[in-house]
């Protein structure tokens, strides 16, 4: 049975449990936000042995971080090494986006390696698939889709980006609107080609029945892909976005009438001043469930440091309801990321997201800083560093500048502040 199966019987399983207690909220409470949808908890039933993480309204927000192989560079041992750090930098997901090389071994890999939720995107294996076949990914079929689906469903995917809301009629507000950059997703591009080569509607769309019985049977969580998110600014909140979401919201009352989890993803690049329309919106018209951002990134002019565009966007859009974080990295717009650029994505999302929980009155999350505010205090380096989001780099400038351990910083010296203010504790 699936989790929310499960739940309706009354049988509470232990990873349930030990989310309540480490997010400090009540059970009965976290039961009835899983119940109502506007929590979910993504874990393939043939998985075990990994750390859950609930998602939604009430919970510290999340972080999602992409790894995965291009036509360009397909090294598993290199996804394999970024998954480890990833880990290590406590990203509380992660998804393979992978289009190159062997796809199957990769994602299988990253599955067997992953301590954590594993997020996939098989409409990629099927247009991958589709172009060795039939030399075009146009020529994909349908069965070609949800093949791809039964094999990451088998292979332990535990939640997936499904694009079903790019449909014929959202494709028409797109070319009324007149986009500066038209479809910048992936996975929205390569069905909108399809479609439009076809003339036929998104088999995803048009059999979503078919999709809920396989995440059904694995019990898998969906996440509604925003195939058509702005790629820039200038076209934020459009007509095309916005029909998107009401399809989308149109779908998350289906897969919970079937009893399969589901959260919806978001924007994309978005200009700070709309941020908050966009989160209300999204919650309002899916009637709360989890929303799962990318940033949003808040300006379009900063490659090589998206990863802090993408920061400021998260903790705002956080801070306003959003739940889950996909990371950005000083990649983003440029190429696939590194080992040290997944490092930073992680870390940059984790500030955003603690800022956010910290601005919501998170159970615990404002302790945190209390703590270093104390080390802070007594010039407790040891503690301030063991305290740090990244206390590998905290340590690393510390060590770099300072020859006393136990006295100020390099900084101030004997003009620092909170040694001169001690006689006021005396």
């Amino acid at each position: 049975m699936s989790l929310i199966e499960n739940l309706k019987e009354g049988c509470i399983p232990s990873e349930i449990k030990k989310i309540a207690l480490n997010e400090k909220i009540d059970i009965n409470i976290l039961l009835e936000k899983i119940l109502s949808g506007r929590i979910v908890v993504p874990k393939n039933k043939i998985r075990s042995d990994i750390f859950c993480a609930g998602i939604g309204e009430g919970l510290s927000t999340k972080i999602n971080a992409n790894i995965g192989t291009s036509e360009r560079s397909s090294d598993i041992d290199k996804e394999l090494k970024k998954l480890s750090v990833l880990v290590k930098a406590k990203a509380d997901a992660v998804m393979d986006l992978s289009t190159g090389g062997d796809l199957d071994t990769t994602r299988q890999e990253i599955i067997k390696h992953s301590p954590i939720p594993v997020g996939t995107v098989p409409i990629y294996q099927a247009a991958a698939r589709a172009k060795e076949k039939h030399g075009s990914f146009e020529k994909m079929t349908k069965e070609d889709i949800f093949e791809s689906i039964e094999r990451h469903a088998a292979d332990g995917a535990d939640f997936m980006t499904i694009h079903a809301g790019v449909t014929l009629s959202t494709l028409e507000k797109l070319e009324r609107d007149g986009r500066i950059i038209g479809i910048v997703s992936r996975g929205g591009a390569i069905l909108a080609n399809w479609m439009i080569q076809n003339d036929k509607e998104n088999p995803l769309y048009q059999e979503f029945d078919r999709l809920l019985e396989i995440t059904s049977e694995y019990d898998i969580t969906l996440s509604l892909g925003d195939g058509l998110r702005p790629g820039c600014i200038a076209d934020a909140t459009d007509k095309a976005q916005i029909q998107e979401l009401i399809i989308l919201g149109e779908l998350v009352k289906r897969a919970r009438e079937a009893s399969v989890q589901v959260m919806v993803e978001g924007p994309g690049h978005i200009p700070v001043n709309q941020i908050y329309e966009n989160i209300k919106m999204a919650k309002e018209l899916c009637d709360g469930a989890p929303f799962y951002v990318l940033g949003p990134i808040v300006t379009d002019v900063a490659p090589g440091y998206d990863h802090i565009t993408a920061a400021i966007g998260g903790a705002l859009a956080a801070s306003y309801g959003a739940d889950f974080l996909c990371y950005v990295t000083p990649s983003e717009h440029l190429g696939l990321p590194s080992v040290d650029d997944v490092r930073e994505g992680v870390i940059a999302s984790k500030i955003a997201a603690h800022a956010a929980d910290v601005a919501k009155g998170v159970s615990g999350a404002s302790d945190w800083d209390l703590k270093m505010a104390k080390a802070r205090s007594v010039l407790d380096w040891e503690k301030q560093i063991e305290l740090s989001v990244d206390p590998e780099k905290s340590k690393k400038i510390f060590k770099r500048n300072n020859l006393i351990e136990d006295g100020p910083c390099s900084m101030c010296g004997d003009y620092c502040s909170i040694k001169m203010m001690d006689c006021i504790k005396t």
